[in-house]
């Protein structure tokens, strides 16, 4: 049976994905990247906003058109949209075969066997290796599930339910894992990674999990994603602080910088504890970069509000953001209030603020010219090779171009020459300091090894 999985919305979705790629390929399923080639298509959908709805409609869509051709044999939809508008969806999208929500995760490859679409029992042939993907060295650990935060415009927790933290020990396992495939940079992914092992309450919180990691793997980056201020600790500063190879590099949504409408989101903070947890971080990390997310146009945002917003970003000098306008999601506590801030408004202040922050960004990255600096290579570009530096996390936040070639996977010091496009950089590259891992053992020699438990999510692919 070969495969196509498309993975839309956040980096949550792409471990959940990681996921079933393990256990289809482990089952005697093959992966293409054609959808045309495909006899199954799997579409991982995204329920955040409105936007990510359409995105995946549309997706499905397109996918149902494959059927007409005759080698599409079986159309699956799961995901968040999914666990949010499951009676919607199969009403109006016939051509689906199978609907499940991001609660049922569990159950997609006993129905996938059910219909005769993949194996019953572990394909192993000798020479085999382990489904990576095309980058092996860039990887996404998620080691938590659902969200007790109770934001107002946020279905995060109607979609993944309430915050269950992984244990340690197979978080730790799972990496061991990633590592064996080569991955050099892990990502760490939560809907809030300082709420690790709250629930669990056995003394293991975000700060021990990272010394965890740092002592039993050897993988050069780890990257965190996703904590809310709050969580800032100073013991986790400490931990980030004291290992060079947890990258300084936060990501804090804060979502506004107005007073009275972080209260309407029901966010825990307030702009002056913003801006002192800021300076906090900086005070405690060297050379931290602190990426954070806002939301224009939420229910009763005044001028003046946004204006507040604005001045926040012109004092706290975040060094990246990330912004979109709100849209309202039903079962949230925001959904019924009144949507007074038009369209348009919303759309003319999302441009005001991503232009303010350009310029903030620009004079922020002012202060890495010059600088010499360890960076991973992504790629060969065309005129040499593409990596990224600590400030820069995957997909988000630019890249550097290197003035020579350089294998993807290798860890290179390079010397910072100028900025192009506002987040890009150009470099010469100074020397190859550790080449890409060797690659894998074939899967008959790693039998011992078992495959990651159905808790732990994102061991395989990307």
């Amino acid at each position: 049976m070969k495969v196509g999985l498309v993975t839309l919305g956040c980096d949550k979705n792409t471990v959940d994905s990681e996921r079933y790629l393990a256990q289809l390929t482990a089952l005697g399923a093959v992966a293409v990247d054609d959808l045309r080639e495909a006899e199954l298509i799997i579409v991982n959908t995204c329920g955040f906003i409105d936007a990510a709805k359409k995105e995946s409609l549309d997706a499905i869509v397109d996918a149902g058109r494959l059927k007409a051709d005759g080698l599409l044999q079986g159309l699956v939809a799961v995901g968040c949209m999914v666990e949010r508008h499951k009676g919607e969806l199969v009403e109006a999208l016939p051509e689906v075969d199978l609907f499940l929500g991001a609660s049922e995760s569990d159950q997609l490859i006993p129905a996938l066997q059910k219909r005769g679409l993949v194996g019953d029992v572990p394909v192993l042939h000798p020479g085999d290796r382990l489904p990576v993907s095309d980058r092996p060295h860039v990887r996404y650990l998620k080691v938590s599930e659902g969200c007790d935060h109770g934001c107002a415009f946020c279905a995060i927790p109607l979609m993944r339910g309430k915050h269950r933290s992984f244990s340690a020990d197979e978080v730790v396992r799972e990496a061991q894992l990633l590592e064996m495939q080569g991955a050099r940079e892990v990502n760490l992914v939560a809907q809030d990674l300082a709420h690790y092992g709250r629930d669990v309450r056995d003394g293991v919180g975000l700060p021990e999990l990272l010394e965890r990691l740092v002592a039993e793997t050897s993988i050069p980056w780890f990257r965190l994603l996703y904590l809310y201020g709050a969580g800032l600790t100073p013991k986790l500063l400490d931990v980030v602080a004291r290992n060079p190879r947890i990258v300084p590099y936060l990501d804090m949504p804060v979502q506004h910088g107005a007073d009275a409408v972080l209260e309407r989101m029901r966010r825990p903070e307030r702009g002056r504890s913003i801006r002192d947890r800021v300076a906090k971080v900086r005070g405690a990390v060297p050379d931290v970069t602190i990426r954070t997310t806002c939301i224009v146009g939420f229910p009763g945002e005044t001028d003046a509000d946004f204006d507040q917003l604005l001045q926040l970003l012109d004092d706290v000098q975040f060094d990246r953001v990330g912004a979109f306008t709100y849209s309202a999601q039903e079962g949230t506590r925001a959904f019924d209030l009144d949507d007074d801030v038009p369209d348009s408004v919303k759309r003319q202040r999302l441009e005001r603020l991503l232009e303010r922050q350009r310029d903030i960004t620009a004079e922020r990255y002012e202060r890495h010219l010059g600088r010499v600096v360890q960076c991973l290579v992504e790629e060969v570009g065309d005129d040499g090779a593409i990596a990224r530096a600590p400030w820069q996390a995957d997909d988000v936040d630019g890249i550097v171009r290197l003035d020579a070639e350089a294998p993807p996977g290798a860890f290179v010091r390079a010397r910072i020459t100028d900025i192009e496009d506002d987040v890009d950089f150009t470099a010469e590259l100074l020397e190859v300091t550790s080449p890409p891992p060797a690659a894998l053992p074939a899967r008959a020699e790693r039998r011992a090894l078992p495959l990651a438990p159905a808790t732990t999510l994102g061991a395989f692919g990307r």
